[in-house]
């Protein structure tokens, strides 16, 4: 599995994603970009897939200091949340895990990237 904060939801697809900009907003985050992987994949190779969307989630004054610290930075912005369908009604919501990808190499960015991953941890609970 890739490095992310999991949490499956007993509530449908829809309902999910109703709640999570509120959710996100909470912790200082917005929705930038959203890519329905379900209707690209469906208009680019004509195949089915579950209902899957990729949301990228920006915190500005975290993503300003980042780039202040170290303008590589960019590389891993906006953060990624997945959010895709279970067959059984429930939903699966998947953030990117900072200290899991590039804490670890940029000692710079450690202490934001471990902001950035209780807010995201904060996030996926309010769900």
């Amino acid at each position: 599995m890739l490095p992310g904060i999991k949490k499956t939801l007993p509530l449908r697809f829809d309902a999910v994603l109703a709640k999570l900009p509120d959710a996100l907003k909470t912790e200082g985050f917005g929705v930038l970009t959203e890519i329905d992987v379900q209707s690209t994949l469906k208009a680019k190779l004509g195949v089915d897939f579950r209902r899957y969307k990729i949301l990228g989630a920006c915190n500005p004054p975290i993503a300003h200091q980042a780039l202040t610290a170290n303008v590589g930075a960019g590389l891993m912005m906006p953060c990624n949340i997945v959010v895709y369908e279970e067959p059984d009604e429930r939903t699966t919501v998947l953030a990117i895990d900072p200290m899991g990808t590039f804490a670890a190499e940029l000692p710079e960015l450690k202490p934001l990237a471990e902001q950035v991953q209780l807010k995201l941890t904060h996030v996926l609970e309010r769900l």
